[in-house]
């Protein structure tokens, strides 16, 4: 059965936030409020957690997985980024974005786009994923919370609980997320491509 934290959405409790980032490097799986809505989330070296992903979303093998960092800073390590994508970026975030960039070799290809080798990036603008990133230190894997027959991500945690509570380690209550996606942009093509458009103004992208 899995935890349950009250974890408040601007002023984020040091010890939970603890008690979350001891969870996931004991290999749990988390389901956690965002900027856009609730995702799964889960170490990049967690091989089995993400294949519980995948089993329960019923994705198939070219799902595009998200790194989710704290800053810029950790792009490098996961994706090759060049001058002009970087500043693109760092004008946008925090915020509603993911970014679509070709992957680096150091990133297992298990979570790479198979075919395109790209890996989408997040860097969410939600205080209990910055608290959560600065405690643990790395960035996380994710996938949005949709669970197969929905047509919406679950925005309520209780709910979540309900739903996962023998499937996820924790719950991690931060109120209600907005439920729109990220924009989507794909920085591997000149000029950046909108894959999706979702909460974030894609304008200066164009």
């Amino acid at each position: 059965m899995s935890q349950f934290f009250h974890i408040h959405p601007d002023n984020p409790q040091a010890r939970l936030i603890r008690q979350a980032v001891a969870i996931l490097q004991a290999g749990g799986l988390i389901a956690y409020p965002t900027d856009s809505s609730y995702a799964f989330g889960w170490l990049i070296d967690d091989k089995a957690a993400m294949n519980r992903v995948e089993h329960l979303r019923q994705t198939d093998r070219n799902h595009n997985f998200t790194v989710v960092c704290r800053d810029i800073a950790d792009i490098g390590m996961y994706a090759r980024i060049e001058n002009a994508q970087f500043r693109m970026i760092k004008a946008a975030t925090p915020g509603p974005f993911t970014f679509i960039l070709p992957a680096t070799k150091e990133l297992p290809r298990r979570l790479q786009n198979p075919k395109r080798k790209s890996i989408g990036i997040r860097i969410p603008d939600n205080a209990i994923v910055q608290s959560l990133l600065a405690e643990l230190g790395e960035p996380l894997m994710s996938s949005t919370l949709m669970l197969p027959g929905d047509e919406l991500p679950l925005n309520d945690a209780q709910t979540i609980r309900e739903r996962l509570e023998h499937h996820v380690e924790l719950v991690i209550d931060g109120g209600a997320c907005p439920l729109e996606p990220t924009t989507m942009i794909d920085l591997t093509t000149d000029p950046p491509q909108v894959l999706r458009q979702g909460r974030g103004d894609a304008s200066p992208f164009l």
